[in-house]
């Protein structure tokens, strides 16, 4: 009988002390990620989940995604609103759509934001230097339109009239289309501006485009180019218009040409301050970098197709030429 009750305490003992001797399990991490834009995912998306994957992080093992491409803004906050009551560890917000959705939805949960033009004057961060709050990230698009709109004219010389597409729904389109403004002004341009918000608009206004009446295609604000770059690709190519962009992929598509940084190495830059903040960092300590590096490309194959010669100097400064 006393072996048999020895027996039971020590039985006891070790269910008791069992757990503290096991080691500690690692946290699986949830990561909610979301985009604006269903023809397309972003760039910087894989490199992402590879940089974090070389920092120790697998999917399904400590670290869960839960990945959104979404149509609209009002479908954006509808999903911030999800990811905080599912109590996600951390956001990232790609382009400034998704970002006004998370920083409306939460003040506690950390947010890394991926494709914003100006995060001090959208109102994201306080400064670039110390975010302040729960939101850092990277700017991407430190470019004014009017560079983009003086390229047009460098490897067009002979542009005279840009159909310029505007979102009035879009918080950017003003200030980015005051500034082709003024580029258009002091280049002597003609813009042909036209409002659009969904691709019934988008459709309407280039089925509306007589044969010669303007020599080119931009987009003033964000929305638009983050929502519809296919679209503008088929629909500028069949009016054989020629069609400036801010991303390779699109040139890689048929725009003509595009000048920007490289999407892919901003989501590699995006893991370690994913991983810091995961590892106690607060996003408002981390101070916002800005690409320093812009690459040229331009699409021959669309050039030829369209009966333009670009001037071999432009050509020759180009990081990249789609022959």
């Amino acid at each position: 009988m006393r072996k048999l009750v020895a027996l039971s305490i020590l039985g006891l003992l070790v269910l008791v002390l069992l757990p503290s001797a096991l080691p500690a399990q690692p946290k699986a991490w949830r990561i909610g990620l979301f985009h604006v834009g269903l023809d397309h995912v972003p760039p910087s998306l894989e490199p992402l989940r590879e940089g974090l994957k070389a920092l120790g992080y697998e999917q399904g093992k400590n670290l869960y995604f839960d990945w959104r491409n979404l149509p609209d803004e009002d479908a954006a906050r509808e999903t911030a609103k999800e990811f905080v009551r599912n109590r996600v560890d951390l956001i990232v917000a790609f382009e400034s759509q998704t970002v006004r959705a998370a920083k409306a939805a939460t003040t506690e949960i950390p947010i890394v934001f991926l494709h914003v033009s100006d995060p001090v004057a959208e109102g994201f961060v306080k400064s670039l230097a110390r975010p302040g709050g729960n939101l850092t990230g990277f700017v991407t698009w430190p470019i004014s339109p009017a560079k983009w709109v003086e390229l047009f004219r460098e490897i067009i010389p002979g542009l005279r009239r840009l159909l310029v597409l505007v979102d009035p729904e879009d918080p950017l389109a003003p200030g980015e289309l005051g500034e082709v403004r003024r580029a258009a002004a002091l280049l002597k341009l003609q813009l042909v501006e036209r409002e659009a918000t969904s691709q019934a608009d988008i459709e309407r206004v280039f089925a509306a485009v007589k044969r010669g009446a303007v020599d080119g295609v931009f987009t003033a604000g964000q929305t638009l180019r983050a929502k519809f770059s296919a679209l503008l690709v088929r629909l500028a190519s069949e009016k054989r218009l020629p069609l400036a962009s801010h991303r390779k992929e699109w040139v890689e598509q048929g725009a003509l040409f595009s000048y920007g940084p490289d999407l892919a190495g901003i989501g590699r830059e995006a893991a370690p301050y994913v991983d810091k903040i995961l590892k106690g960092a607060k996003p408002g300590d981390l101070p916002v970098p800005q690409p320093t590096r812009f690459e040229l490309v331009i699409n021959l194959r669309t050039a030829k197709a369209l009966g333009l010669t670009i001037p071999r100097p432009v050509v020759e400064r180009a990081d990249k030429v789609i022959q």
